[in-house]
This record gives structure tokens, sequence and C-alpha cells, in this order.
């Protein structure tokens, strides 16, 4: 059986990333999938994304990925700019939106918040109808088929749900969970690439991490929106942030 471990949504927390990653290495996974939002919000988006183009076979675009490189005026936007440079910026923006591929059976898409935006929003408990368009086609299918399998991240709520014979899961985020303050991932295990009919478990994660740490390192870094931030660290709640696009 193979495993895949997909993280989503680090926002420049590198003590709760070095800690899903320990914990990922402790469960013999090697290849890891990324669903973006490397950056934003947390103190440390240049580690994060040194980091993250090292140890992940693929990385896919986040909103904020997405956004960061563009013109601004916006204090706290530029702070975060000044921390990434123009190289880490430009590969940012040049990240694909989604990818797919099979295991155990079923066609699985990965992406950042919906097949036809990065910036489309569906939370667990939106209508039926809203979470059944997340296993259409992606705009930049290879395949244009439904996914039987589909995940994202984004929202920053891990959960799983079985929806008219299709799954649909969100790994959460790594730096900045908003349902529960542990750090949040996802590990596929089945045939990978393998088309027949085959076990597939899709598993959720929580890994506590020294939220203190990150906390102090948001301090000692004078980074800027930091009271909320911190709030919503300590807290797993929403709180906000200046510019949040979560």
């Amino acid at each position: 059986m193979d495993k895949i471990a997909v993280i989503s949504d680090i926002h420049g927390n590198m003590p709760a990333l070095e800690s899903v990653l320990a914990d990922i290495q402790q469960r013999g996974i090697s290849r890891i999938i990324c669903l973006g939002d490397l950056v934003g919000k947390g103190p440390h988006p240049d580690q994060v994304v040194d980091c993250i183009r090292e140890v992940c076979d693929l990385v896919i675009q986040g909103n904020w990925d997405d956004f960061i490189g563009n013109p601004t005026t916006d204090p706290v936007l530029s702070w975060h700019q000044q921390r990434l440079g123009g190289g880490r910026m430009a590969y940012l923006k040049e990240l694909p939106f989604s990818c797919e591929f099979w295991m155990s059976g079923k066609f699985v898409r990965l992406f950042h918040a919906s097949p036809r935006s990065v910036y489309e929003r569906i939370q667990p408990w939106d209508p039926m109808e809203s979470r059944l368009s997340m296993f259409e086609p992606s705009v930049r299918s290879a395949e244009p088929r439904k996914a039987d399998v589909a995940g994202y991240g984004d929202v920053h709520n891990a959960y799983l749900q079985n929806l008219e014979g299709r799954t649909l899961f969100n790994a959460g985020s790594v730096g900045n969970p908003l349902d529960m303050a542990q750090a949040s991932y996802a590990i596929l295990e089945g045939e990978y690439q393998g088309k027949k009919s085959a076990a597939l478990n899709i598993q959720l994660i929580r890994v506590p991490y020294d939220i203190e740490l990150a906390v102090q390192q948001a301090i000692d870094e004078e980074m800027p929106a930091l009271d909320p931030y911190v709030i919503e660290l300590r807290t797993g709640r929403y709180r906000g942030l200046q510019n949040e696009q979560a």
C-alpha cells in the first residue's frame, strides 16, 4: 500500500510545519503533496517556501500564493513581500492549479479551494449542491471527468464526507487551524496510480506543536497584524486578521 501525505495552509508557521513533517517522517511517508497557501499571516513565509520546495513532490497554488506578488500599498502585505523576495513570489505565482491521479480504482483530484477558483470558499456545512460541485472537473483538468475523491484546503477546517457515493475531504491547516488548536493534515493510503479497485483509506491527522514558540517568533519578528494571529493560534478560532483571505 502506498501512502501520500496531503498538507495545506502553512501560512508562514515553521514550528507547526516542522512538527507535521516530523510526524510524516515517523510514519514512513515519503510522498507529500501541498495544497497551497504557504505564505501570509505567519512570520516566516520565506523559510516555509524554501522548506516546501525541498520536501514536497508537488505544490499546488493557494489564494495567498496567487495574490502575494501583486503590487500593493498595504503595509501588512508589503511586510510579507519583503520577507519573500522576488524569486519566491515568482515561484508561487507559477504553481499549478490542481493535480489528478488514480488510487485504488478511484479518480482523485486535489486543489486549494474549489475546482473553479483559488478564491471560492466551500465549507462543510454549505448546501449539498455546493459540496457536490467539488467533484466537477477542474478548470485546468487533464481529464474532464468527475472526481471520485476530491480533496482541498483553504477553509482551515478538517473534515471528511461521503456524498452520493463520492468522497470529499479537507486536509485542514498546518499553520493556522480554525477548528482546533493543533496542526492538521491528511493521509491517503492505497494503490497509487492503480486503476483496479482496491482498499483506500483517508485519515485526518492532528499534530500538537509548540504554539507559544510560534507566537514568540511572530513577536520577535515584529510581525504586523500580530494580535488576531496570536489569538487564532492559541484558540483555533477565526478572529478576522487584517487582509485575511484564509
